[in-house]
């Protein structure tokens, strides 16, 4: 499953909200005629000069919200660490994992014995998801009814399912908090989030860097473009730190800043 990555919504006018925020530091205009005069010009040139004095805080009355599908956990888990933004992540307890999706690393997938080890496992997870589901839910239904039942796991659920439909759908929503526990990094999620421009700036700085892991880097590449259609004046200058000045990495630098520099400036 590719990543995708959709703008859901922002700001409305997010270049001119945030020219209205700086025209009122910067100058006596009153609240009612804040807007006036604010030309595609004038606001470009607010926002440069914001960008020149390293004036931040007016950026971050514009926000943008984004839709995020086919990343694993283990690129979400990274997404949650920027902790200026707003969060709602689809949920392994009430989403059923039997059937889960999952991410395979470009490296892992050109690599004919790892690959295959890879879904060996891959395999026996999403097989014992089901079996320690089935298991507790059938535990679950065994402890209500107060009886001994016959039959697989299975079978038991789907004869109680067809009488307490409300009560085995509870069941196996609880038995899902646990089973959950065996689901891989790989797995797959959605998410939604939401990020003023000024904590979006930072976080193009730290995940375009080519140093990024490969599935975080294209997140932000997808956001960073279509972000770029909206509000081009604002987000002009964003991608890696190295693109004005040295890399932040040290010893562990890419040696690549030219490379990425011509790679941005052509966004």
């Amino acid at each position: 499953m590719a990543i995708k990555v959709t703008l859901l919504t922002h700001t409305p006018n997010p270049e001119q909200t945030v020219a209205m925020a700086a025209k009122l530091c910067y100058s006596p205009s009153n609240i009612e005629d804040i807007r006036d005069g604010l030309t595609e010009e004038k606001t470009a040139a607010f926002i440069d000069m914001l960008s020149d004095l390293g004036h931040a805080s007016p950026i971050e009355h514009a926000s943008f919200t984004f839709g995020i599908e086919g990343i694993s956990r283990a690129c979400s888990h990274q997404l949650v660490r920027h902790r200026i933004a707003s969060y709602s992540q689809q949920s392994q307890r009430y989403v059923d994992g039997t059937r889960f999706d999952f991410v395979t690393p470009p490296e892992i997938e050109k690599n004919e014995k790892a690959l295959a080890a890879y879904n060996r496992v891959i395999d026996m997870q999403s097989q014992a998801y089901k079996e320690i589901r089935d298991a507790l839910v059938a535990g679950y239904i065994k402890d209500f009814t107060g009886r001994e039942l016959s039959g697989t796991d299975e079978e038991i659920i789907e004869s109680f399912k067809s009488e307490n439909k409300k009560q085995c759908s509870a069941f196996i929503k609880k038995a899902n908090e646990d089973a959950r526990f065996i689901l891989p990094n790989a797995s797959t999620t959605k998410i939604v989030c939401t990020f003023n421009a000024r904590s979006l700036k930072n976080f193009f700085a730290h995940r375009c860097c080519n140093r990024a892991q490969w599935e975080i880097r294209e997140v932000a590449e997808q956001m960073l473009l279509q972000c770029l259609e909206v509000a081009p004046d604002l987000f002009k200058n964003c991608g890696p730190s190295c693109l004005f000045g040295p890399c932040p990495e040290g010893n562990m630098c890419c040696g690549r800043q030219k490379e990425m520099r011509e790679k941005y400036r052509k966004k």
